[in-house]
């Protein structure tokens, strides 16, 4: 994107300044920086920080090591990012202070948001280019080695679903755009990814019926199916049984080839 961020937390927490990447070595320093970013510029009280580092069975002089933390992580960034102070101290809790374009997770979501609007305007160029930098920044696995507590664990959920639907979005925004053979291979990627995401399934089949290859498309209806009636007991949904039998009639208007 051309802009360095300061902060990471959709993969592997870490803090950039110029080339250096550096990151709190005591695990609860980064859980504790982690559930910060998470809630930017929000007060996280201070009970709800002492569950997300020990849980629901919190040691005896918990608060205390809290601050410690606290002092730990103030230390920390004030030498990774000198400036002013980053974490604040805001009854009931603490809040660190951040600028929107300084948080990777901040950029992603105002990302797919403008997606989201020029979809609306129609303007579909624009979209998939905000979709794909949106994606760029989303590509490691979530905080792997923090969730413990439900901070941390609700917002990698919230980021893998979100970015499932961002990714739905930049086809349907390259397929408005004609770019159906492109997307071929990279669906072929998503399917084996995702197995049971039946909406890329759905968009695999539709790329390869406008690439003229019928054939290819019904039998990805079909592995599709084996692998959800093997996996869940069910049926494919609606959407994808509609289109498999849209491509079985050729019905290009259906299909809006």
């Amino acid at each position: 994107m051309g802009v360095r961020l300061p902060f990471h937390i959709l993969g592997t927490l870490r803090v950039v300044n110029d080339e250096v990447v550096d990151a709190p070595s005591a695990h609860k320093v980064k859980t504790l920086l982690a559930t910060l970013l998470i809630r930017a510029n929000q007060v996280v009280s201070a009970d709800q920080l002492l569950l997300e580092l020990w849980g629901e069975n919190p040691p005896r002089r918990a608060l205390a090591g809290l601050h410690v933390y606290v002092s730990q992580l103030r230390k920390f960034l004030s030498a990774a990012l000198p400036g002013p102070e980053r974490v604040l101290t805001r009854p009931p809790g603490y809040l660190i202070r951040v600028d929107s374009d300084e948080v990777d997770a901040l950029v992603f979501r105002r990302l797919v948001h403008q997606g989201r609007n020029y979809v609306r305007a129609g303007r579909h160029e624009e979209a998939s280019a905000a979709f794909a930098q949106a994606l760029e920044l989303s590509r490691e696995s979530v905080l792997d080695d923090l969730r413990e507590g439900g901070i941390v664990t609700r917002f990698a959920t919230w980021v893998e679903e979100l970015r499932l639907e961002c990714t739905e979005m930049l086809v349907e925004s390259d397929f408005t755009l004609g770019r159906h053979r492109q997307l071929v291979g990279f669906l072929h990627e998503l399917v084996a990814e995702h197995p049971l995401h039946e909406a890329f399934h759905r968009q695999l089949m539709l790329a390869l019926y406008r690439c003229d290859r019928r054939a290819d498309a019904l039998g990805v209806y079909q592995a599709a199916r084996e692998t959800i009636t093997s996996e869940l007991g069910l049926e494919p949904c609606r959407a994808m049984r509609e289109l498999h039998h849209a491509i079985l009639l050729g019905d290009d208007e259906r299909l809006a080839v």
